[in-house]
């Protein structure tokens, strides 16, 4: 951090889930996607191959396969995210850092994700930082309009009093940080290696790129304790 805080005029965090508040090494999203493919193969009763063909264009169509699925084929979005999210999650464990970490920074926090409040729960319970965030604005809130889609950015802010002028969002898929920086918000990218959560080519929307959250997290409380 410089000796000049660069997030001085932040009052409130807003935080992506999976991937971001953990290290995307445990591998927690490839069993959610698994189960996306499997529940549309049994669904539809699909090859495994045109289920996950399926899959991933709804993705890149929609934002989200349940988006895609609702539109193109009407689904129930319930039975669906308790399905995918019916994981094991024991490849995370509690991070004392990042609880720390939180505890140390003013404002409200906020988990801003494209689940569902129980697996964001259940993740937040296992990382041990649960009682750190004020929120969680999941699918559900957003009337199951996903990131990157502005409107459900501008409902989660208005929805917890947060002024988007002072307001850092946290997320390891680059194209969801374009809303938030069109908003006014700052915009931190954690860098993953999945190809779709990259940066297209000049893309100028991401004003910090980092490496781990709970790092990152502890060296703006520290920066800002010496201020």
């Amino acid at each position: 951090m410089q000796a000049t805080d660069p997030l001085r005029h932040v009052e409130h965090w807003v935080f992506d889930l999976d991937n971001t508040l953990y290290p995307a090494r445990t591998n927690l999203f490839a069993q959610i996607d698994r189960r996306m493919g499997e529940y549309i193969r049994e669904h539809f009763d699909l090859p495994p191959d045109e289920a996950r063909a399926l899959q991933k264009r709804l993705f890149r169509d929609y934002g989200t396969t349940l988006n895609g699925l609702m539109r193109e084929r009407a689904i129930d979005p319930g039975p669906f995210l308790e399905y995918v999210h019916d994981i094991d999650i024991s490849a995370i464990g509690p991070s004392p850092a990042l609880a720390a970490a939180l505890g140390d920074l003013p404002g409200r926090k906020i988990v801003f994700t494209n689940g569902s409040v129980r697996h964001a729960e259940r993740v937040l319970t296992r990382l041990g930082v649960v009682a750190q965030f004020d929120g969680i604005f999941d699918i559900v809130a957003a009337d199951y309009v996903p990131k990157p889609d502005p409107g459900p950015y501008r409902t989660m802010l208005d929805r917890y009093g947060l002024a988007p002028r002072s307001t850092v969002m946290v997320e390891d898929m680059a194209r969801n940080l374009l809303p938030a920086h069109r908003l006014g918000m700052t915009t931190v990218w954690v860098r993953t290696p999945s190809d779709w959560g990259q940066p297209l080519p000049g893309d100028g929307h991401i004003d910090i790129a980092v490496d781990d959250t709970a790092e990152w997290l502890a060296a703006v409380a520290a920066a800002r304790r010496t201020l």
